[in-house]
């Protein structure tokens, strides 16, 4: 039996990794994240198998990963979750006849997606949960680089539903919404007592540390012309500290917008979480929301933390990994440490 559980990512800046044991109290064994060269991947897409694959290799070996299995989580806005009602069934059998029952919803052929359905409740005879259908190409990809760096991926799961799984650790009870704001993408959960009932994915383009560095990674020597290019500048993603945007017990104050929530994308962020809460409170069977849970770099960018918590009327909380449970490495720190919240629930969530 494994002695731990892996939860891996691949966004457009960097992969990152959690590495948890397998015990009744789990702890962290290892963590780590390694920068992506440009146009390696786009949007949770790998475009260059071999760029990634090098990168995996490293991220194991600096981060001391010992498992060579893992859990892959995926977040690509061309991923497609919806609401589903289906009849109550034998999961083996359910995994059946689920590409008939969706062909028609899917924005390509079913042959060509990979589908999953997580439960959320059951009245009588009929099963309710969230369909999620993804473009298997673009899972095979990801695949393909894990097994490039002979790392074996036995389990592909929505970062999500991996972001609702470790929230709902210090969540478990009540209605909660938790967003994950990436470098370019924003996850938007909320959990019903623990359990995910809505989920969506929306763009974001905020400065976080691995965009600047990103920005900053690459400059083509003068007069070079042969594709050589040479480091301008690195950011250590480990000491990027938070900004203290949460204030005493880590809530954010009301009335401590920022002047520079005025800048289009902070704005445009604050708008579409709140409209997206919107959406979800004017549903007919929607529950108050109790309390809003931040993560991801984009949660630490100057205005977004304070600027959500002017524009909704609810408490609004900062999350770390460092908050979900105990380790036996040193903890990660600032940027890193808000990025790994749902890389974590991924590796909790191998044997759902």
């Amino acid at each position: 039996m494994a002695k731990s559980h892996v939860g891996v990512e691949i966004t457009e800046e960097s992969v990152r990794a959690v590495e948890v044991s397998v015990e009744k109290q789990p702890q962290v064994l290892a963590y780590g994240e390694v920068p992506l060269p440009p146009d390696a991947s786009h949007d949770s897409e790998v475009l260059d198998e071999g760029a990634v694959a090098v990168a995996i290799r490293q991220l194991w070996s600096t981060a001391k990963i010992r498992a060579k299995s893992a859990t892959l989580g995926i977040a690509s806005r061309r991923v497609l979750v919806r609401e589903h009602t289906t009849n109550a069934m034998a999961p083996d059998l359910l995994r059946q006849a689920l590409p008939f029952q969706v062909q028609d919803l899917l924005p390509v052929p079913v042959a060509q997606a990979v589908l999953d359905f997580y439960p959320t409740s059951q009245q009588g005879d009929q099963l309710h949960g969230l369909l999620v259908a993804a473009v298997s190409d673009t899972v095979e990809a990801m695949i393909a680089a894990f097994s490039r760096a002979k790392i074996r991926i036995d389990g592909v799961d929505l970062a999500a539903f991996g972001l609702a799984r470790a929230s709902a650790r210090v969540a478990p009870t009540g209605t909660t919404a938790v967003i994950h704001i990436g470098d370019h993408t924003t996850q938007i959960v909320i959990l019903r007592e623990g359990i995910p009932e809505f989920v969506r994915i929306t763009p974001v383009d905020l400065e976080t540390a691995a965009v600047r560095r990103r920005n900053a990674q690459m400059v083509a020597p003068a007069g070079a012309g042969d594709g050589t290019f040479v480091a301008a500048g690195t950011v250590d993603p480990t000491r990027i500290g938070l900004d203290d945007p949460i204030g005493a017990a880590g809530i954010v104050p009301h009335g401590s917008l920022r002047s520079d929530v005025g800048q289009r994308p902070v704005a445009d962020v604050i708008s579409r979480m709140r409209s997206t809460l919107a959406f979800y409170l004017n549903r007919p069977d929607a529950t108050p929301i109790e309390q809003v849970l931040l993560c991801g770099a984009g949660s630490a960018v100057d205005g977004v933390a304070s600027g959500l918590a002017e524009a909704v009327e609810m408490p609004v909380h900062s999350l770390g990994v460092n908050n979900l449970m105990p380790s036996r490495v040193p903890e990660p720190s600032g940027e890193l440490a808000l990025n790994l919240v749902s890389t974590l629930g991924l590796a909790l969530g191998k044997d759902r």
